[in-house]
């Protein structure tokens, strides 16, 4: 490919990513995105064969990134005890998601994806949330000492996510945020108080259960 195609290639990307972002697929035109790219209206079909393919990259180089952060957390609590992996974990993965839903397009493409589902949805679960996930029922299944199949490691799991809807970038927290004084924590004093309090929530139900 030639270096003027692939520099029109990436601005396309570029502008399809923040278009998407911002609208979601089926608001979105070609031309919307050309004009936004400054590229001939014929780009799309020329680069990504038309709108969904485009798309399906779009989206795909949200899903490497999404996976980058989850090999990072993971990463950074191999050999530890399960504690400090859950710490260590939610450290990483937390802080990322966080700068990329203030820096970037990718926090709020997957919540347009999730809320409306394209024929993509498929691979954004099974190629960026389920390892994420997987990962994490692995650490508390260590932590409450049971097969990751059991019960409760998808209950922990749930209630450890479900913490992070007030602290990243949403509609809900936008509205919700002021009221429970949050505008001043740091991404990691919330890390911390989010393992600090799933932890505190496993040893009960661990204890509950022995």
């Amino acid at each position: 490919m030639k270096q003027r195609d692939r520099e029109t290639r990436e601005r396309v990307l570029r502008a399809a990513a923040q278009l998407f972002a911002d609208r979601g697929f089926k608001k979105v035109t070609v031309r919307d995105i050309c004009r936004a790219a400054r590229a001939n209206v014929a780009a799309v079909n020329y680069h990504f064969g038309g709108k969904s393919g485009l798309y399906r990259e779009v989206l795909q180089r949200a899903i490497e990134i999404v996976r980058t952060t989850s090999d990072a957390a993971r990463t950074a609590g191999e050999g530890r005890p399960a504690e400090e992996r859950l710490r260590r974990y939610l450290q990483v993965s937390f802080c990322r998601v966080v700068a990329e839903g203030q820096a970037n397009w990718i926090s709020r493409l997957i919540h347009r994806e999730i809320a409306d589902p394209t024929p993509a949805f498929d691979a954004l679960v099974e190629q960026g949330i389920r390892p994420r996930i997987d990962d994490l029922s692995a650490i508390v299944a260590d932590l409450l000492e049971c097969p990751v199949g059991d019960e409760r490691v998808g209950r922990c799991v749930a209630s450890i996510h479900s913490q992070w809807v007030l602290f990243v970038q949403n509609p809900i927290a936008s509205r919700l945020r002021s009221k429970f004084q949050l505008r001043n924590d740091t991404p990691d004093r919330i890390a911390e108080h989010i393992t600090d309090f799933s932890l505190a929530g496993i040893r009960a139900v661990t204890s509950r259960s022995s």
